[in-house]
């Protein structure tokens, strides 16, 4: 959402405002209870802003986005050496929001190890980190959020009663748009000249048919989904006034309730009214089993029909002997075990959105390549470099891209990468941002400031040569390791007052207005951005890595000579203005080329400073992750 607190004015709202209006100023935990784009965050946000500590940070972790793996560090936070990888002391979110409040967002996804450690930290106001002993007093209000039924994943042992409890001091539950209909107008018009101010065109104004047709329709994606139309209907039209047509809604959702919902509801209840308590199973059982026979037994497609991953789906086929049990030659190569089966091959590709890997996604060009030969592609979103590392390390992908940084903390770290490919430098792509009002002007302004940096990635490594510039070191300002982020919010500001930040979002930034850039990468960092790729899957799929690369170098190619096109392409995915992606786009070379001695040397010089700074538990040599084709 864009503003901190809620736009309100139906009855139904204001009833609720008054509620957080008398939590707001406590130090009570809240619960706050809600479908999916509501405005959880906001509410949360509104909390914050409203309450003492509304001077210190806000910050807002997605406990269902948290890798079982690393969630614990995440959290509460590890010490040196506590694991392979820990190079030095991290401090969790709760540590980070020393002072403030902290939203743990679906909260309703922590797994059950992780409930209890959290019930401690709730109850004795103290954090023990990975690897330690020593508990860490934290002063910090707890706001939690969920759309599950907590009280039903009781029932179903996926949830502790006595978390529950102890998150349920106050609880509050927000109401879905559809029954908040006297805000729709008001929540529309705010989008509205939020995006039309920030695409240049203020004068954009709703017709009154479609002020109508958004009041009608059920919003079952909530206020996200009303921001999410409003920006569409901004970057699709071209006339002064929006009618209806320019309006992307769900036909399913115009339709509450079709004809063959009522009558697959009718037929539920009936079964339910006899059932011996097994209608579950055996509707699932009748539901996979009909796809399966509608799709020839083909599994991507009988996926597709059920909207489940494939994975699931082999799961409920063998439980209902329909396949044979799965071995696995190779990561990313998998067949059935019968001999006479066809191989079905798989391309796991990680991606950010932007770049080759995003405009090849987006023109589903590599789909039609491989589709002949029987290879499906699945693709798999991250926000930046370390994270998606951290999924080709645990065999989640086979392939992605990054930029400098994060292979050599993979590297160093025992990831079996293999480096494939890379793009020429683009120093101009990464800077440090600060709001327009900072007192911060030059590097030596940073002493003692919060930056936010996205740990391992190549902002990581512009901020070290930044301070270094200037004659300090990390020790001398205040790091909060965070995701990238933009738009920022008004909490944002309040805790932090730098971010280290890269196209598109700093390009957006700047067209925005909204910072303004201390210092970029040049004359300090390359920035290159490499192609990787796991050493299993090179070695049993090097013909999906030729053709792979093929498709990058042409996709390099289209960009270079279509940027605008590329930029609208992108526009829509990304939800930011034309212009910024042009920009971005513009700062970059993107013509692919295969890994060269002069780029792996300038990678070992990274991979030198970082373990002479101690941030690498040891140091490695870069020439041994090239991939030989």
């Amino acid at each position: 959402m864009q503003n901190p607190a809620p736009i309100l004015i139906d009855p139904a709202s204001i009833a609720f405002q008054s509620v957080l209006d008398r939590l707001a100023p406590t130090d009570a935990t809240v619960l706050i209870v809600g479908e999916t784009g509501t405005g959880k965050e906001v509410v949360a946000r509104y909390l914050h802003h409203h309450s003492a500590r509304r001077g210190e940070p806000f910050l807002a972790v997605n406990c269902g986005a948290l890798t079982e793996t690393l969630a614990e560090s995440e959290l509460f936070g590890h010490e040196k050496g506590a694991f392979t990888g820990a190079a030095e002391r991290h401090q969790g979110w709760f540590e980070a929001a020393e002072g403030g409040t902290l939203l743990l967002d679906e909260i309703g996804e922590l797994s059950l190890p992780l409930q209890v450690k959290l019930l401690r930290v709730l109850q004795e106001r103290e954090v023990t980190r990975v690897g330690s002993r020593r508990p860490v007093k934290v002063n910090v209000r707890v706001i939690a959020a969920t759309h599950v039924d907590l009280a039903q994943a009781i029932r179903e042992r996926r949830f502790r009663e006595d978390l529950y409890y102890r998150l349920n001091v106050a609880a509050v539950t927000l109401p879905p748009l559809r029954q908040r209909r006297e805000d729709i107008p008001l929540l529309a018009d705010h989008f509205l000249k939020v995006y039309a101010t920030r695409l240049g065109r203020p004068q954009l104004r709703l017709a009154e048919d479609t002020v109508a047709t958004l009041m009608d329709y059920p919003w079952p994606g909530n206020i996200r989904e009303l921001e999410n139309t409003l920006h569409n209907a901004v970057l699709l039209s071209r006339e002064a006034v929006i009618a209806p047509q320019h309006l992307r809604l769900n036909p399913v959702a115009l339709d509450p309730q079709p004809a063959s919902e009522l009558a697959l509801d009718r037929f539920l209840r009936q079964q339910l009214s006899v059932d011996n308590g097994q209608i579950y199973q055996r509707v699932l059982d009748s539901l996979v089993r009909n796809a399966f026979e509608l799709s020839d037994g083909n599994q991507l497609q009988t996926a597709a029909l059920l909207g489940v991953s494939r994975n699931t789906l082999r799961t409920h086929l063998g439980h209902l002997g329909l396949i044979k049990a799965r071995r696995s030659t190779a990561r990313g190569l998998r067949f059935d075990a019968a001999p006479a089966a066809p191989q079905e091959r798989e391309l796991r590709i990680g991606y950010q959105k932007f770049g080759n890997l995003g405009i090849l996604k987006a023109r589903q060009s590599l789909e039609a390549e491989f589709a002949s030969r029987g290879i499906s592609v699945l693709w798999s979103e991250f926000p930046a470099g370390p994270q998606l590392l951290h999924a080709l390390t645990n065999h989640e992908i086979d392939f992605g891209t990054t930029g400098e940084v994060p292979p050599v903390f993979a590297q160093a770290s025992g990831s079996p990468l293999l480096y494939v490919a890379w793009e020429p430098a683009a120093p101009q792509s990464v800077a440090l941002m600060v709001a327009n009002d900072s007192p911060i002007r030059t590097i030596a302004d940073l002493r003692g400031k919060r930056i936010a940096v996205n740990k391992g990635s190549n902002v990581h490594y512009l901020l070290v040569q930044m301070l270094d510039e200037a004659d300090m070191s990390l020790a001398d300002v205040r790091v909060v390791y965070a995701p990238p982020k933009y738009p920022l919010t008004p909490s944002d500001h309040h805790a932090v007052d730098a971010w280290m930040m890269w196209d598109p979002l700093l390009s957006a930034a700047e067209y925005d207005g909204q910072l303004r850039v201390v210092g970029d990468g040049r004359g300090r960092v390359n920035n290159h951005q490499f192609y990787l790729t796991h050493r299993e899957f090179a070695a049993h799929s090097a013909d999906l890595l030729h053709t792979l690369l093929a498709a990058l170098e042409q996709t390099g190619r289209y960009i270079d000579g279509n940027r605008k096109e590329a930029s609208v392409l992108l526009a829509t995915e990304l939800g930011l203005a034309p212009q910024a992606l042009s920009d971005a786009l513009v700062r970059r070379s993107h013509q692919t080329k295969r890994m060269d001695l002069a780029v792996i040397r300038e990678q070992q010089t990274i991979a030198d400073r970082f373990y002479a700074l101690g941030l690498l538990p040891r140091a490695v040599k870069v020439r041994e992750a090239l991939w030989h084709d």
